[in-house]
C-alpha cells in the first residue's frame, strides 16, 4: 500500500508542475512522476505509515519534476533521466526515513523519525549515509569509466551518434519510415487536439 501510494502521488505531484510550469501536461512527465515515486518510497516503504507515504510521493514528484531540467543546464548526458528521477528521487527517499519512521509500524526502537519524537539523529544518519554512498559511487564509476576510456572508448564518434547507434552499432533500425509513407498531421486549434492521418485502410 506504501508503494502504491507514494507512486500515485508522485504521478500527479509530476502533472500538476507540468501544468502550471508548462501549460499542459504529458504522459511521459506522469510515467516519470510514478517511478520516481516509487523509487523514493522504496528506502522506507518497511518503515512509514498513514499519510507518510503520500507525503513522500509528492515531494518527490515536485523535486524530480523540477531536477530533470538539471541536464539542459549543466550540459551532462542523461537520455533516461537517471539523475533527475533516481537520483534526486532515491535522496529524497532515504531522508524521508528520518522524517516519517514510525517505530510503532514496523516494531522497533530508537528509531523514530522526527515527526515521531526521535530528534534529527536518525535524519543526520541517513544523509551520513547518501553522503557516503555518492562518495563512493562516483569514486568507483570514475575509475571504471576511466578503464574502459582508456581501453574501448566510452562515446561513439559525432557522425555515428547523428545517424543513431541503432544504425551504427547493430546494423539495423527500430523504425521503418517508409511504414509512414502518406502521413498527414494536422492541429486544430480550436479543438486543442492533433490528427494523424495515415496512408493505410481503416
Amino acid at each position: 500500500m506504501n508503494t502504491f501510494l507514494a507512486a500515485a502521488a508522485a504521478g500527479l505531484a509530476w502533472a500538476f508542475v507540468e501544468r502550471i510550469r508548462d501549460g499542459h501536461v504529458t504522459n511521459l512527465g506522469a510515467a516519470s512522476g510514478i517511478v520516481a515515486g516509487l523509487v523514493a518510497i522504496t528506502p522506507g516503504a518497511g518503515f512509514v505509515s498513514g499519510m507518510a507515504p503520500i507525503w513522500i510521493g509528492l515531494a518527490a514528484g515536485v523535486i524530480c519534476c523540477f531536477a530533470v531540467t538539471l541536464k539542459t543546464r549543466a550540459r551532462y548526458d542523461d537520455a533516461l533521466d537517471v539523475v533527475g528521477v533516481h537520483f534526486f528521487g532515491g535522496m529524497v527517499g532515504s531522508l524521508a526515513i528520518g522524517l516519517f519512521a514510525d517505530p510503532d509500524f514496523f516494531g522497533a526502537e530508537n528509531l523514530e523519525g522526527l515527526f515521531f519524537g526521535g530528534g534529527l539523529q536518525l535524519l543526520g544518519e541517513q544523509a551520513l549515509a547518501i553522503a557516503v554512498t555518492i562518495v563512493y559511487s562516483f569514486g568507483v564509476t570514475a575509475l571504471i569509466m576511466l578503464a574502459l576510456k582508456v581501453t574501448i572508448g566510452v562515446r561513439v564518434s559525432e557522425g555515428a551518434e547523428s545517424a543513431g547507434l541503432d544504425l551504427t552499432e547493430h546494423g539495423e533500425t527500430a523504425y521503418h519510415a517508409d511504414a509512414f509513407i502518406g502521413r498527414a498531421e494536422s492541429f486544430d486549434a480550436t479543438r486543442g487536439d492533433t490528427r494523424l492521418g495515415v496512408g493505410v485502410d481503416r
